[in-house]
C-alpha cells in the first residue's frame, strides 16, 4: 500500500528521530507500507509516562498507514534489561509478569487500533521463547553473537567499568533475547523496522545484527530522544513517585495536574513528543504562548489526558480541578475521587453517629483546623467565608447531616478561598 504521506517527515519536525540505522533506505520503505515493532517491559501492570513515547511512535506509524507491532515482554521481562540501568532489576515471578503483562496489554486499545487493513499486533516474547531449550537457544542463536561486539555496547560497557556493581550472565543475556525478537517478528510478521528510545540503541543494532546473520536480510532501527526535562530529569517523575497510565494507580486529576503544572520550558517539546497536536496548531500555540501564558500546558493536559483516559477521565479531571480551583459545588463524588483532589488537604475524623444528631459546623471547623477556636468559626460563618462542600454556610446554627456527605464518608469544608480540609465519618 502506497503512503501519501511519509512518517519520517512527522518525527522530523516533532524532533523524535534521535539515530537511525539508514534514514535515507529508511525513508524509501516508508513509502509503502511498512510493519514496525516496539517493545514494552512489563515490570508493573501499568505503563507510566515514559512509555508514552514509544506507544505514541507507534501510533503515529498507524495513522499514516503502517502496522504497528506492540511487543510486551513476557520473557525478557524476567531477565531485566540493563540498558540505562546502575543495578540488577529484582526478578518477578511468573504469576507476578502475566498479570502486569495482561495489565499493560488492555491499556494499548487505547493508542492503537487492531481492526483494519493495517490493524496492530499484540504479541508476548514468551509465547516463542518458551519452546527453547538452553542448549538450543546457545545453538541457534548465541553462536552467532561475537562476544567482543556485544561489550562494546554502551549498556554493557557502562555497567562493566563500575566498581560497584557488576553485570550478571543473566542481564547480559538480555541482548540476545530482544535481538531475537526482531529476528522472529520479521520471519513471521514481515516486521524490518524497530524504535524505541535512545538507550536502546546497542540491542536495537544487535537485532539488526543477528538478522542479517540468521537470515540474510538488511532491518532497520530509529530511536527517539528519551523524555527528558529541560534540566535534564527523567520526565513522569514526581514526589510521590511515577505518572502512571492507569487510573487505579494514578487518578485522571493528578495525571491532568501532572501536565498542566509542565514547565514553559518543557512544554512544546511534550506537545512535540507526546501528544496528537498536528503541526499547523502546534505554530499557533507556539507563536501564543507568550501572551497566554498557562495555554499550552491546558491544552497538552486536554490531548493527553483525553487520549489516556477518555472522555470520560478527562472531564472528570476537569471538574475535579473545577472544584480545588474554581469553587465548584462537590456533589455525588466517591472517597477515592475526593482523596486524590484532596490528595494534600488535612483531615480529621469522627464517628458516623455525630451525623445522625447533627454536627454543630461551628465545631466542624475547629474539629479540622479550619479554624483556631469556635468564635473565630462564629466568625467566619457570620462573614460569610465558611463553606460546606463549596457552598456558603449560612446561619451560625448550621448543623451537618448525613445529607451533607459528598461521598461515602466525606465532607469537604473551606474557609477562604483556598483553606480546605476533609472531615471524614467512619
Amino acid at each position: 500500500m502506497t503512503i501519501e504521506k511519509n512518517i519520517i517527515d512527522e518525527l522530523q519536525w516533532r524532533g523524535l528521530i534521535h539515530q537511525c540505522t539508514d534514514l535515507e533506505t529508511v525513508i524509501k520503505e516508508t513509502q509503502n507500507s511498512v510493519t514496525i515493532y516496539a517493545g514494552f517491559d512489563p515490570t508493573a501492570d501499568s505503563l507510566h509516562v515514559g512509555s508514552l513515547l514509544p506507544l505514541m511512535l507507534l501510533r503515529r506509524f498507524q495513522l499514516a498507514g503502517h502496522k504497528p507491532i506492540a511487543l510486551v515482554g513476557g520473557a525478557t521481562g524476567m531477565i531485566g534489561d540493563p540498558s540505562g540501568k546502575s543495578d540488577e532489576r529484582t526478578l518477578l515471578s511468573k504469576e507476578a509478569l502475566a498479570q502486569n503483562v495482561a495489565g499493560v496489554a488492555q491499556q494499548m486499545s487505547r493508542f492503537l487500533s487492531f481492526d483494519g487493513d493495517n490493524a496492530a499486533v499484540l504479541v508476548n516474547n514468551f509465547d516463542w521463547m518458551q519452546s527453547f531449550s538452553f542448549l538450543d537457544f546457545l545453538r541457534d542463536v548465541g553462536k552467532n553473537f561475537p562476544v567482543n561486539v556485544m561489550l562494546g555496547k554502551d549498556s554493557v560497557k557502562s555497567r562493566l567499568e563500575r566498581q560497584d556493581s557488576g553485570l550478571s550472565f543473566t542481564e547480559f543475556s538480555y541482548m540476545l533475547l530482544q535481538a531475537y525478537d526482531f529476528v522472529y517478528l520479521a520471519k513471521h510478521h514481515q516486521c524490518n523496522l524497530q524504535i524505541g528510545g535512545s538507550d536502546q540503541w546497542g540491542n536495537i543494532t544487535a537485532g539488526i545484527d543477528l538478522g542479517r546473520r540468521m537470515m540474510g536480510k538488511q532491518l532497520y532501527g530509529i530511536t527517539c530522544p528519551l523524555l527528558t526535562t529541560s534540566d535534564g530529569r527523567k520526565m513522569g517523575k514526581t514526589e510521590k513517585g511515577a505518572v502512571w497510565l492507569s487510573a487505579d494507580r494514578t487518578s485522571p486529576y493528578e495525571f491532568y495536574q501532572y501536565f498542566v503544572n509542565v514547565p514553559d520550558a518543557d512544554v512544546l517539546m511534550t506537545i512535540r513528543f507526546l501528544s496528537d497536536i498536528d503541526q499547523a496548531e502546534y505554530k499557533v500555540i507556539e507563536a501564543e504562548m507568550p501572551n497566554k501564558p498557562g495555554a499550552a500546558q491546558k491544552r497538552l493536559a486536554e490531548s493527553i489526558t483525553r487520549l489516556v483516559h477518555g472522555e470520560a477521565g478527562l472531564q472528570s479531571a476537569l471538574n475535579a480541578s473545577a472544584i480545588l480551583f474554581g469553587g465548584g459545588e462537590i456533589d455525588s463524588k466517591t472517597d477515592k475521587e475526593l482523596n486524590s483532589i484532596f490528595a494534600d488537604v488535612p483531615s480529621s475524623s469522627l464517628p458516623k453517629s455525630r451525623l445522625l444528631e447533627g454536627l454543630p459546623l461551628i465545631e466542624a471547623l475547629v474539629v479540622v483546623g479550619l479554624t483556631p477556636s469556635k468564635s473565630e468559626a462564629k466568625r467566619a460563618i457570620e462573614g460569610g467565608s465558611a463553606y460546606v462542600n463549596n457552598r456558603k454556610a449560612e446561619g451560625i446554627d448550621r448543623k451537618l447531616t448525613e445529607q451533607d456527605l459528598a461521598s461515602e464518608s466525606v465532607i469537604v469544608l473551606r474557609h477562604g478561598k483556598k483553606k480546605y480540609a476533609l472531615l471524614r465519618f467512619e
